[in-house]
């Protein structure tokens, strides 16, 4: 399922209009991210967990040189999911 997929079946399933699921689905794209910016984590009971995970710098090696080179420390979003979605799943 891809975004407009999703936006169509928000649709189907609220009574909305198309333009009304299409600001809902990006409303909340949008604070997910927002609060995934600033550090937080959203916690969505039953569905799951998204967090920022931060990783470290490290050394690694250029594959096609073999050379040593650094690799920056960065901020890697994450998601756990819920019991409601994994029992959903299985």
């Amino acid at each position: 399922m891809n975004k407009q997929e999703l936006i169509s079946q928000v649709a189907e399933t609220s009574g909305l209009g198309k333009g009304d699921a299409t600001r809902a689905v990006e409303a909340v794209f949008e604070a997910i991210q927002t609060a995934l910016k600033k550090g937080d984590e959203v916690r969505l009971v039953g569905f799951g967990t998204f967090s920022v995970s931060k990783r470290k710098a490290s050394m690694g090696r250029n594959p096609r040189t073999r050379e040593p080179m650094p690799i920056p420390a960065t901020s890697q979003p994450k998601f756990k999911a819920g019991k409601g979605l994994k029992d959903a799943v299985n």
